[in-house]
């Protein structure tokens, strides 16, 4: 009797507890608008002095488009492109140069499949400390491994923020 009662108290317990904790919010890194700006204002300068004329897209740790602008000049198909490179950054966790290079690799054929994942480069990721937390895209300069120096220099104008 008394092991029958001790259970109903454990079974209790855990019912009242487990809820609570099921129902608590999640905290999490993420990127914020002032970030995203601060990051495509960065990539933008880089390539204007470049003499490239790019669109910017940050994604947000979700993938989702958390800010992005279409430059001055620019082909229509910039913008999406831009959009795909950063979501690629983002859910590789690596730049989008990285992924281009195992897609040529038959044992990554499957990267193809994904939706949205691109193979070409301009994409790097967001990280915060050794947390994935977006991805900046750029398109428009003539060549990916351009476009992703544009982006790193957008993150490097943001480094002290991202520790």
């Amino acid at each position: 009797m008394r092991r029958a009662s001790l259970g109903l108290f454990a079974f209790v317990s855990l019912s009242i507890v487990t809820p609570a904790c099921a129902q608590a919010p999640l905290s999490e890194k993420n990127v914020s608008m002032g970030l995203s700006l601060a990051i495509i204002q960065g990539a933008l300068d880089q390539c204007a002095k470049d003499g490239y004329k790019v669109s910017v897209v940050i994604v947000d740790k979700g993938g989702n488009v958390a800010a992005s602008v279409r430059g001055d000049g620019t082909g229509p198909h910039t913008l999406e492109f831009a959009r795909m490179k950063a979501y690629t950054a983002r859910t590789r966790n690596q730049p989008s140069l990285a992924t281009q290079k195992q897609m040529e690799d038959p044992a990554f054929a499957f990267l193809r499949q994904i939706p949205n994942v691109v193979g070409v480069g301009g994409g790097v990721p967001i990280h915060a400390g050794n947390e994935v937390i977006g991805g900046v895209g750029v398109s428009g300069a003539p060549g990916g491994e351009k476009d992703e120096v544009c982006a790193n220099a957008g993150l490097a104008k943001v480094a002290d923020a991202l520790k």
